[in-house]
């Protein structure tokens, strides 16, 4: 893969991770509601699921889900009850957490955090079809075994330095602070975010 290429298929990558969405949200209330850590685990165990699906991508499997719409059916309300689940839960105990400061004992393990992160990469089959048209302009028949890593991990690193990056943002004393003072309208607002997603999910 020239250089040129590659520069090519990193920009439209950088454009797909910073597109606001679901996973935005995720990494956003774990940061907010936990901690620093939290939100980076988050981040990079959804980037992990970005990196699976582009694994998949190369390899041919996600034409399954583009030709078989029982399959991405199904992922799709799995990934919309997912959503609204966390949603919910977003709502109902908005403000019972006081740990939004830096270093406090945080609300839940850093295995939750992770569990978050990769499940809503996961059961969101829209980056199956995400990738199957991004790497359909960069795949050939005669690319290299090489040439596919590097696509895949292109893919799984600018989105893992991209939410890394989020939540170190949100993590700043300062900001904490004034999220904390509003912490019950953060939560309930990210909390009809991710019920609002679901629905788009379900009726998109």
């Amino acid at each position: 893969m020239s250089l040129m290429l590659w520069g090519s298929l990193l920009l439209v990558c950088v454009m797909g991770a910073m597109s606001p969405g679901p996973s935005l949200a995720v990494v956003l209330r774990e940061t907010v509601r936990n901690s620093r850590s939290h939100g980076v685990v988050a981040g990079i165990s959804h980037a992990l699921g970005v990196g699976l699906w582009a694994f998949l991508t190369v390899h041919g499997l996600a034409l399954l889900v583009a030709e078989h719409q029982g399959v991405y059916l199904a992922l799709s309300w799995a990934g919309a009850g997912y959503l609204a689940y966390m949603g919910i839960q977003a709502w109902r105990h908005a403000g019972e957490s006081r740990v939004l400061q830096i270093g406090d004992v945080p609300r839940h393990s850093l295995f939750s955090a992770a569990r978050a992160g990769v499940l809503i990469s996961l059961l969101n089959p829209k980056l199956a079809l995400f990738f199957m048209a991004l790497f359909s302009q960069f795949v050939s028949a005669e690319q290299s075994v090489f040439a596919q890593w590097v696509m895949i991990l292109t893919a799984t690193l600018v989105d893992a330095a991209w939410y890394t990056l989020v939540a170190l943002l949100l993590s700043q004393r300062r900001l904490l602070e004034a999220l904390r003072r509003r912490a019950t309208l953060v939560e309930r607002a990210t909390g009809a975010l991710l019920v609002g997603l679901a629905v788009r999910v379900v009726t998109l």
